[in-house]
């Protein structure tokens, strides 16, 4: 049997177990607990309660922590405050590697064979194994035959990337027709529509005109030369303007500097701190694949290289499940005992890459390709790609610490998730898995469950020891979802009655083909499928762009406006990385019926609300302009003569100025990730001291940030706007969070339902459409059931709400179901089945009907692992 955490003695004697004490990060409350080494460890509880604060925050956090205090003095000055684990002990634990939800895959050129570092044996392959041609061997590396090195097959390295592209791929140039979109007009009615708005606009037209250009001639009819010199020259003329402007403003002359229309979008987009001002710039830059390279990104030399007859770019463009194929026949067909070098080299790469592939393969994204840029993977995909690729690292001894590696999965695919777990455990290893989904978690050894609410009405451990235990924890919320019992499938008597269709045929967009697409308004519509199937190209792809063309009024992601942005972050990123050319990212179809009844779109998906500290839950909901005008309105303030703005973050005068308002370092790590620090002077709190002196209601408005949701509702219940926007957040549950919570720190699926909240604050007019992916990801199932009550809430007034959706009870409950499929891919792209969720379960094809049918039955998933023995 089993020892129960009581039996455990409180030593420091290796008992099996991992000991922590008087942890309190967070919203832990001086916790105590004991977890055992080499099983799987589920943690639980709703979300905010403090279940990733104790695996991520303290357990991974105190490794870290020792792992940084093994550097140099010197180095450890610098980094030692980036993590601070806050606990009195931690005995008896191993090294840990933690892979968490993330919400960006990296930079522009990170792809999933960078991710899973499979890029690195395929160059190989082509260096050692590949056909290289006779003239190509004359130009390799004497040290290896003539062949060349495995730097020539990388687009981010000197010797592979192409001359001309410098390993982009496209070449984005300001060219005339995109900078003059309409050459009939003049200079002076707009011809030149790259040009900014309001003064600087003006000035630069008036610049032409002093120097004695027609500006209202016709573009067209101006000479070439005199266009060519305007749009491209590098000479900078100064002249004295005087300017042209109404009757009745002010005329006075000014010296002004000359600019060509080109220079100026180059500077704008290099050194504008306003991501506004440079995605406006960008606009103007005209895309075309590089002559040289045609959009492959390498060098003549080694895209004329072939393994298994292919080129490189031509075998990082297979699915992943056609590469395991080749690749795998490629080994078997390897002649037995010793070959030439080139089989050598085969028969020892080719078994470092098949393993990875088969497990990215069974974990259901056998339908990505190599050069598929990261930033276009959901965080679900990401997790799992990294996960597949601890495979190669053979380490003994260590806990994976894990953030809901089953986000984005089909529930017929965690089988081969529950496998890849069981072969960490079976090599020695402990895991200790962050999880919503209940079948994951019943197949757990050991379960620790938190709560028993969200924020400060959690942060305590109500249950730790085996699965069964569970249903003696009388407070513990997740104890009710563990065996729920039979799925209750909805029939189509019982659906909401459509008031209109809207009807698309022949959709064709990546994987679809020809889909005749037909979806009820005013219903809740699940779009489901494996992984892979099309559910988000149909959606957020397809619907997104198709509606946001013909309705009046479309909602979709915005970057939060009060984040100035990272110049650093080059905004050419945005077009430059590797990823599907123009051709397949567009989207045909036949005729549109049904849209005209269709007054807003609402499109939300997971991206980011920020990249940096700076922008928070507080600011992105627009809330926060009010808070900072209470904080003006005191006499305190009135006094010294403060505006709103010296209560925002953004102005130098009121913030911090050793982290210029965003509370954090961020701190450069050579080894390891970087990662963000507390700010060693404001502590956190973003502004001045002299402006942490006004106090509004007996709080600072750095207070007023360190507020969960929760709490400010109760702080700010006289204030309808400010209520209004914290009713949302906590509606659809988010009442943990803290209005200053940085969007660093916020997952996919919290960003999501952000956003929603965000719209839900409103008073919406007409006939709505939202289209959601994944909003039930990262949620208890009890934070599930109220986020669809309140998206229901949405139907019933009228609007019409569709997601991607894997979470059966979502989809058991929803008005129409539409399953994509069979499979991934090539292998996916077209309905299997619509109608309401019982059609769905007795549709034979359906992968999804399947376990609909299963669960509706009792039975629930697929039995995944057999539990270690106790």
């Amino acid at each position: 049997m089993e020892p129960s955490a009581s039996d455990v003695a409180l030593t420091g004697t290796d008992d099996g177990f991992v000991h922590v004490r008087g942890a309190r990060l967070h919203n832990l409350r001086e916790v105590d607990v004991d977890l055992p080494r080499g099983r799987l460890v589920a943690f639980t509880g709703v979300s905010g309660s403090g279940k990733s604060s104790l695996a991520f925050g303290t357990i991974h956090g105190e490794s870290q922590r020792r792992y940084l205090e093994s550097v140099a003095p010197f180095a450890r000055r610098l980094i030692g405050s980036a993590v601070d684990p806050r606990v009195d002990s931690v005995t008896g634990m191993p090294p840990t590697v933690a892979l968490e939800q993330r919400t960006t895959g990296g930079g522009s050129r990170s792809t999933v064979g960078t991710t899973t570092n499979l890029s690195n044996a395929i160059r190989l392959l082509y260096s050692r194994a590949g056909d290289h041609p006779a003239d190509v061997l004359e130009h390799g590396s004497a040290l290896h035959s003539g062949r060349l090195t495995s730097d020539f097959f990388s687009p981010n390295t000197p010797d592979g990337a192409c001359p001309r592209c410098h390993g982009v791929g496209v070449l984005r140039e300001p060219t005339e027709s995109s900078m003059v979109p309409d050459p009939s007009l003049s200079i002076a009615s707009g011809a030149i529509a790259a040009w900014p708005g309001a003064w600087l606009g003006k000035n630069f037209r008036d610049i032409l005109a002093t120097l004695g250009i027609d500006i209202h001639r016709p573009w067209r009819e101006l000479p070439k030369e005199t266009r060519d010199w305007i749009l491209h020259t590098e000479e900078q003329p100064v002249v004295t303007v005087h300017p042209e402007r109404e009757p009745g403003q002010t005329h006075g002359t000014y010296r002004g500097q000359w600019r060509s229309v080109e220079r100026y979008l180059r500077d704008t987009v290099s050194s504008s701190k306003a991501e506004v001002s440079r995605r406006r710039a960008l606009a103007h830059f005209a895309t075309a694949t590089c002559p040289l390279c045609e959009g492959h990104r390498l060098g003549p030399d080694a895209l004329r290289v072939t393994y298994v007859g292919l080129p490189i770019w031509r075998l990082t463009q297979l699915p992943l499940d056609d590469l395991l194929t080749s690749l795998s026949g490629r080994l078997a067909a390897l002649p037995e005992g010793e070959g030439s070098p080139e089989e050598e080299a085969e028969r020892i790469l080719l078994p470092t890459v098949l393993p990875v592939l088969r497990t990215i393969v069974g974990l259901g994204l056998g339908h990505l390709a190599l050069d598929r840029p990261s930033r276009t993977l959901s965080t679900g995909e990401l997790q799992r790609l990294r996960l597949a690729a601890q495979l190669r690292s053979g380490l003994f001894g260590v806990a994976y610490v894990l953030d809901e590696p089953s986000a984005g999965l089909h529930p017929s695919e965690t089988g081969v998730l529950r496998h890849l777990l069981d072969s960490f455990l079976a090599e020695g290893n402990s895991v200790l898995l962050v999880e919503h989904d209940m079948s994951m978690v019943a197949d757990a050894d050991w379960v620790l469950d938190v709560g028993p609410g969200a924020g400060t009405e959690g942060g305590e451990v109500l249950y730790s020891g085996v699965v069964e235990g569970l249903g003696e924890a009388d407070e513990s919320v997740t104890a009710r979802y563990l065996s729920p019992g039979p799925l209750v499938l909805q029939g189509a008597d019982e659906a909401r009655a459509a008031h209109g269709w809207l009807e698309i045929d022949g959709l064709r967009a990546r994987t679809l083909r020809d889909v005749d697409l037909r979806l009820p308004l005013g219903a809740f519509t699940a779009v489901t499928g494996v992984s892979g199937a099309g559910k988000s190209t149909l959606v957020t792809h397809c619907l997104g762009t198709i509606l946001g063309q013909r309705v009046r009024t479309t909602v979709a992601d915005e970057p939060d406006p009060s984040a100035d942005g990272d110049p650093a972050a080059n905004a050419l990123d945005a077009g430059t990385g590797p990823g599907p050319d123009d051709e397949a990212e567009q989207v045909r179809h036949g005729e549109v019926r049904g849209a005209e009844g269709i007054d807003r779109l609402v499109h939300i998906t997971q991206k980011p609300i920020g990249r940096t500290p700076r922008s928070c839950l507080a600011t992105y909901t627009g809330f926060f302009d009010r808070v900072r005008r209470l904080f003006a309105d005191t006499p305190q303030a009135r006094r010294r003569g403060w505006g709103v703005g010296r209560f925002s973050y953004n102005v130098a005068a009121g913030r911090c100025p050793e982290c210029s308002g965003t509370g954090h370092i961020e701190v450069e790590l050579v080894f390891l990730p970087g990662s963000y620090a507390i700010c060693p002077r404001c502590h956190g709190r973003r502004y001045n001291d002299e402006t942490l002196e006004v106090r509004w209601d007996g709080f600072t408005i750095a207070e007023v940030l360190e507020l969960s949701v929760a709490q400010a509702r109760a702080v700010f219940a006289e204030d309808p706007r400010i209520s209004r926007a914290l009713d949302a957040l906590a509606a659809i549950g988010l009442g943990y969070l803290t209005l200053g919570q940085p969007a660093t720190e916020l997952s996919g699926g919290e960003a999501q339902r952000i956003k929603l909240a965000a719209e839900l604050q409103r008073t919406v007019r007409g006939h709505s459409v939202y289209l959601l992916d994944e909003p039930t990801s990262g949620l208890h199932p009890a934070d599930v059931d109220l986020l669809v009550t309140e998206l229901n809430r949405l139907v019933d007034a009228g609007q019409t709400v569709v997601v991607v959706e894997h979470d059966q009870r979502v989809i058991a409950h929803s008005d129409h179901v539409i399953d994509l499929g069979p499979g991934a891919g090539d292998k996916g792209g077209r309905i299997i089945a619509q109608g309401a969720p019982a059609t769905i379960a007795a549709t034979a094809e359906s992968v999804t009907g399947a376990e609909l049918d299963r669960s509706a039955h009792g039975s629930g998933s697929r039995a995944g692992r057999a539990r270690l023995s106790r």
